[in-house]
């Protein structure tokens, strides 16, 4: 969030960046970067501009009627009111005319998490006489970044699901083997229980797939067509969540196979289980030594491994998403040279997922998640132990 303990450290990333400001716009909850920046807590249901100028003081703009979402705002800092449009354009040409302006715009939606202003306010604040700019570098280290506190929740809500997914395998081993297997939405349950035992929270999922399923990388299960989990089965169990009442997503996928499993879903474990490592390795390499790295060079250390053992086709999505300080999906960067063209630098502060997969329609699908954070020189890896082997149960 946005404070006088801030605005230092943000005022001298506008100055090195050439910026004359950064121009926030909220509509309804399109934009969660700002809602988030601004602490707003509930919808705003009128539109919102606050600017952040290189110097000086920021300054908001609130629809008259609309106060409310504004009580974190510093009560040092104006807050300006309008009640029509014309006074809304004024205020935001009075704030922006000749200016410099970051948005949270991607020129060509080459980043979608970026992209959250409406073409017409992109119109407006270019008719009002500023020349716009991405906050992607400024998204980077200012919203994704994770504070000291952050990272130890992160760290406890990831130790958390290592032991809820190994117990959840075990339980689903069990009830096969005793001739009583669980249906995939009743593993899902058990998650639950457990994460709130844990004093953990969701805001959806988890994901507990068997084989035909798990080739579906973003199957729910349901109890309207419960599949039970048997023997023979190739099972995936997706899960992530944080702390109650804040804290970090931690975000994890664990892979196991019901019996002695088959040679391909062995060999399709081992090329996913490589192409997670080869991306783990490029990024620990190059941040012990000092070095910048992408998020799509990390994508291309994985997606190779897999392309070599011959199942390309069937990695289907980028390699990691960003895990920001309030977002499961960040807006920081995006571990992608697929699905988009992300080229921020992974900087300190930055966490994110990484979760390659192979997805074989109609028989099983195989994908390895583990969290990793840049740290000032070196990658901290959660769990501490990531899978080296399938799950025999």
């Amino acid at each position: 969030m946005l404070t006088p303990e801030l605005l230092p450290r943000l005022q001298r990333l506008l100055v090195d960046a050439d910026l004359d400001g950064w121009l926030l716009y909220d509509f309804r909850g399109t934009n969660a970067i700002a809602a988030g920046l601004l602490g707003f807590e509930g919808l705003c249901s009128r539109r919102v501009f606050a600017f952040i100028p290189r110097e000086g003081t920021p300054i908001g703009i609130a629809h008259a009627i609309e106060p409310g979402p504004w009580s974190r705002w510093p009560a040092a800092w104006p807050l300006r009111t309008y009640t029509g449009w014309r006074a809304l354009e004024s205020e935001v040409r009075t704030l922006v005319s000749g200016k410099r302006v970051a948005m949270e715009y991607s020129p060509g939606d080459a980043i979608p998490y970026l992209d959250r202003i409406p073409a017409g306010v992109l119109e407006l604040v270019r008719a009002s006489g500023a020349t716009v700019f991405s906050s992607a570098e400024l998204v980077s280290q200012i919203y994704a970044t994770w504070t000291p506190a952050q990272r130890a929740s992160h760290e406890r809500a990831a130790a958390h699901i290592a032991a809820i997914a190994q117990d959840t395998i075990r339980h689903a081993g069990a009830m096969a083997a005793a001739g009583t297997p669980a249906a995939e939405h009743e593993l899902q349950q058990r998650i639950l229980d457990a994460f709130a035992r844990a004093g953990l929270e969701t805001d959806h999922g988890p994901d507990v797939a068997a084989s035909e399923n798990a080739a579906n990388p973003h199957y729910a299960p349901s109890a309207d067509a419960p599949r039970l989990v048997q023997r023979g089965d190739v099972l995936l169990v997706d899960l992530w969540a944080r702390e109650t009442g804040g804290g970090v997503y931690a975000d994890q996928t664990w892979m196991a196979s019901l019996g002695e499993p088959r040679a391909e879903v062995v060999a399709v474990w081992e090329a996913v289980r490589d192409a997670r490592d080869a991306a783990l390795e490029l990024l620990t390499t190059r941040i012990a030594a000092g070095e910048p790295v992408r998020g799509g060079e990390a994508d291309d250390a994985a997606r190779a491994v897999i392309e070599a053992r011959g199942y390309g086709p069937h990695f289907w999505h980028r390699t990691g998403h960003s895990i920001d300080a309030r977002e499961l999906h960040g807006s920081g960067p995006q571990i992608d040279n697929l699905e988009s063209r992300d080229d921020r630098l992974l900087i300190p502060g930055v966490g994110f997922s990484i979760e390659p997969g192979v997805y074989l329609p109609g028989a099983f699908g195989v994908r390895s998640e583990v969290n990793a954070f840049v740290g000032d020189d070196a990658l901290l890896i959660t769990p501490g132990t990531p899978q080296r082997d399938l799950f025999i149960v």
